[in-house]
């Protein structure tokens, strides 16, 4: 007689706890793609804003006023808010009549403290992807040797086993597995790529605190009404 192998029927024919294991990676994998596709898109509009910042800022246009528009921007790209912190202290440490040195330093803890803000934002997430994806596939093991123990226990009142017998008791475990990986392996992937693109963010703006810095450095001697030039 033909069995029918379906998917679906070996979910239905699968033991209580190897059902709910399925339940739970179908929502773990739900979850992490609702998070992938987040990320995917949040990451994508942050380097938009990175790029127009940045091509707007090296466009030669004064830093006060540059520094005016962030201010009042409710929309402003990382690059942006770390730029604002940065020359808000600096004028801050100037109208003090602080040092040179000093206020120039204080312009750097200032955008220091902001990029870790905001790389810590960005980061958001992205360590639940590594989470599913390590242990996805234990859990989905964890519903396949609790199956296939289920389906044993139950041949042990058969007196005559075939492989007829056998084989729906391993298969309905056997999927659980498969759902294990079908969460981790997108998860593993996702995750590998942010990380290379979060990486990749930090390091230009790294360079463009330095850069920043060395502009800042040059204004720190000179007056108040020269500040803003490059």
């Amino acid at each position: 007689m033909n069995q029918d192998f379906s998917i679906i029927t070996l979910v239905l024919h699968a033991s209580i706890v190897v059902q709910l294991v399925m339940l739970g990676l179908m929502l773990t994998s739900l979850a992490s793609w609702t998070v992938i596709f987040s990320k995917l898109f949040g990451l994508r509009r942050l380097r938009r804003g990175n790029e127009a910042f940045e091509q707007e800022f090296w466009s030669g246009k004064n830093l006060n006023d540059l520094f005016s528009s962030a201010s009042g921007n409710a929309e402003s790209s990382t690059m942006e808010r770390i730029f604002a912190s940065g020359m808000r202290e600096f004028l801050k440490l100037r109208e003090r009549r602080q040092e040179s040195q000093a206020q120039l330093d204080g312009a750097r803890r200032a955008m220091r403290a902001s990029l870790q803000r905001e790389l810590d934002m960005i980061e958001g997430n992205v360590g639940f992807l590594a989470s599913v994806g390590s242990v996805s596939p234990y859990v989905g093991l964890f519903g396949t040797v609790w199956g296939i123990m289920h389906a044993f226990v139950g041949l042990s009142n058969v007196q005559q086993v075939t492989l007829a017998t056998v084989a729906p008791g391993i298969a309905e475990a056997l999927v659980a597995t498969a759902i294990g990986l079908f969460a981790a392996i997108p998860a593993v992937v996702a995750y590998n790529r942010f990380a290379r693109d979060i990486d990749r963010m930090a390091i230009q703006l790294e360079s463009f605190i330095e850069e920043f810095s060395n502009i800042l450095q040059r204004n720190a001697g000179q007056p108040p009404a020269a500040a803003g030039t490059r």
